[in-house]
């Protein structure tokens, strides 16, 4: 495994600062301590708060994606929906990590209101994370496991739902604890997708993704 490069040492310096600082209270001189680099070096790579703010929240989402592709449910036969209750997982504050990137989503939320330069980065993000749903969504229906829907409307539904319950869970709300959060959005979204009141798709979707995932012989193409 290659050892991290001076920019991701930063970057990974400068996510812990914000996460436990704010964007305000960040200070390069200790970011450049803890990435063991020069506060000349970090003032390279990042001229002004908001592109550190930025380039942090990128390499945060590039983090907790691999740990979410990691952690999706891939076993032999496993549903669509098993797959959609892992996604879940990974977008609400469920690890130490995870709760670290949600305390970057509400700084950009915050500064994004007050600083246009910055919307287009959370429009980005929540393309992708739409595109993660859409994508798991439609391939479901494809394989009959959910009833017809427009994935599109039921993933900006899903995102939704993970931001407000995902808040109150991150700020300790003692209503909405994470358990709770994860039913919630759960239910929501199976009831979306036909699958009554869970995610656990039940017998015959299983059997069915099982089936989907054998081989199928096919006639030669002409």
């Amino acid at each position: 495994m290659s050892k991290p490069t001076a920019r991701e040492r930063i970057l990974a310096a400068a996510v812990g600062q914000i996460a436990r600082e704010g964007i305000d209270g960040v200070r390069i001189a200790r970011i450049a301590m803890e990435a063991r680099v020069s506060s000349a070096l970090v003032h390279y790579h990042f001229e002004t708060r908001d592109a550190l703010l930025a380039e942090a929240l990128d390499y945060s989402y590039q983090r907790a994606g691999e740990a979410r592709i990691a952690g999706e449910d891939e076993r032999p036969g496993a549903s669509h929906a098993d797959r959609l209750q892992s996604m879940i997982d990974g977008s609400l504050p469920t690890t130490p990590g995870l709760t670290e990137d949600w305390v970057l989503w509400v700084e950009l939320w915050l500064r994004a209101a007050r600083h246009p330069d910055l919307r287009p980065v959370a429009e980005e993000l929540y393309a992708r994370m739409h595109a993660w749903f859409r994508d798991a969504i439609a391939a479901g229906v494809k394989d009959g496991e959910f009833n017809r829907c427009d994935p599109d409307e039921v993933a900006d539904r899903t995102l939704a739902l993970i931001d407000g319950y995902g808040i109150r869970t991150l700020i300790g709300d003692g209503a909405i604890p994470l358990e709770r959060a994860r039913s919630a959005v759960a239910r929501a979204l199976a009831q979306d997708l036909g699958l009554g009141e869970t995610l656990q798709a039940g017998e015959p979707a299983r059997n069915a993704a099982r089936a989907a995932s054998r081989p199928v012989r096919t006639a030669p193409s002409m």
